[in-house]
């Protein structure tokens, strides 16, 4: 289920996008009170925007705008809204989306393509290992695209190995759902139970919420440790509420592949200007298709590349890599620049450590101060150096690390309102 236009001409693939372009501008600026007013202070003409280059010529739209002008971003009467999802503000306050019947179609659509890119298909079974309540898009989105496949759900939630397991067992999925770091959590529970999970229905995951690849799309150090165990293929997929589509990786493992039927993708240098191919900067999307809250040129704050070679697959879309860090989530130590992934990937090559957070502030100097905190199964100043060693071998620095108790870190780290493992807090 490739649809025809990943398979175009990179010619025909911008010239549609061109086309969808122009009718978004349009309507946008006929519908959006936030865009209105946006392109009546700014003297913006939409009539002379007909490329993608000319992009560059508007203004971005930012977390904060949302935030701020949250309502004002509805391009439609509330009597139309048939869902409301929520993602945390950055200044708090949680921004609201409202869908439309046809955003829903068009959600489900999104997924249903991008889980056919991995490989799930009519006649497959799969575990949903997320919320689907709490106004949460992702779990609702998986759970349509998976009945546009006409693909077999089990809706079980996050959480509880033993609930997992007795499920995997009964129903026998080929696929589970679910952020990467819970399958070492499901291993340890079947190999504790006599469970024998490599002669197990499960033949791959589609992982959320955590990387699983290094910048070379290698296997990082999680993928790995869970693969070494699990004969199972992991899938990344790559997403946000804001865009209301996804970059989930095919077969090869070569990055997130674009659906150009529904995003237009840039990444932005630290002047909103597109970078130089095979760079680094911040991903920015301007959505397609969407009746609601369409947005143009939104700031993801992820720090990405993109990958524009085809792929063996027979797509000819670019590919989004494993996200490098969060722009706000940036460090400068000790003269270095560092991302939470980077110290994640580092702290999760030992087996002695349990749980993890990373805590940044700022101190007397007025500059970055990282704090690690970790629960270990066994306590000693050798392994405290020996992790600290490896820090300065990987990172060239070494952070202030201190022993914590599991039952504190857990609370933290797997919050109930947050769909993914949260171990990064920023005090600065």
């Amino acid at each position: 289920m490739i649809p025809l236009i990943e398979k175009d001409s990179l010619e025909e693939i911008k010239n549609f996008q061109e086309q969808k372009l122009v009718e978004l501008l349009e309507y946008i600026s006929q519908n959006s009170p936030f865009y209105k007013r946006l392109f009546a202070g700014q003297n913006i003409d939409i009539s002379k925007i007909k490329t993608l280059e000319d992009l560059q010529y508007l203004p971005v739209t930012t977390k904060e705008d949302l935030q701020e002008y949250n309502d004002d971003f509805l391009c439609v009467p509330q009597h139309k809204i048939i869902d409301y999802a929520s993602t945390s503000g950055t200044l708090g306050d949680p921004v609201t989306f409202g869908l439309t019947d046809s955003d829903l179609d068009r959600l489900a659509y999104n997924e249903a393509i991008s889980f056919a890119c991995a490989g799930i298909a009519e006649g497959d079974v799969v575990q949903l290992m997320t919320t689907i309540d709490r106004k949460f898009m992702a779990g609702l989105a998986y759970f349509l695209g998976l009945r546009k496949l006409k693909v077999g759900v089990i809706r079980v939630g996050a959480g509880i190995p033993e609930l997992q397991w007795d499920s995997i067992l009964k129903y026998k999925p080929s696929y589970l759902i679910t952020v990467p770091s819970f399958l070492l959590k499901l291993i340890e529970y079947a190999e504790a139970h006599g469970i024998d999970y490599n002669n197990s229905s499960i033949k791959g995951a589609i992982c959320i919420g955590e990387s699983l690849r290094n910048q070379d799309f290698s296997m990082n150090i999680l993928s790995n440790k869970i693969t070494e165990k699990w004969n199972i293929k992991l899938f990344s997929t790559y997403a946000s509420t804001e865009m209301s589509t996804a970059f989930t990786e095919c077969e090869h493992g070569n990055g997130g592949h674009h659906h150009p039927e529904l995003i237009i993708v840039e990444v932005l240098d630290e002047n909103n200007i597109p970078v130089k191919e095979g760079e680094i900067g911040e991903l920015t999307f301007t959505t397609l298709g969407i009746e609601a809250m369409p947005l143009l040129r939104f700031k993801t704050g992820d720090i990405v590349q993109l990958h524009h070679s085809p792929c063996a697959c027979g797509r000819n879309t670019l590919r989004v890599g494993p996200v490098v860090g969060r722009k706000k989530q940036m460090i400068k130590y000790k003269g270095t620049t560092l991302y939470p992934p980077a110290m994640n990937d580092v702290l999760s090559g030992f087996d002695n450590i349990e749980n993890h957070i990373i805590e940044i502030s700022t101190n007397d100097l007025g500059t970055d101060e990282i704090l690690i905190k970790i629960a270990v199964k066994n306590q000693s100043s050798e392994f405290l150096q020996e992790i600290k060693d490896h820090f300065r071998a990987k990172l060239r620095v070494t952070p202030k690390i201190e022993f914590a108790s599991k039952e504190t870190l857990n609370p933290l780290v797997f919050n109930p309102m947050s769909r993914k493992p949260i171990r990064f807090f920023d005090y600065r």
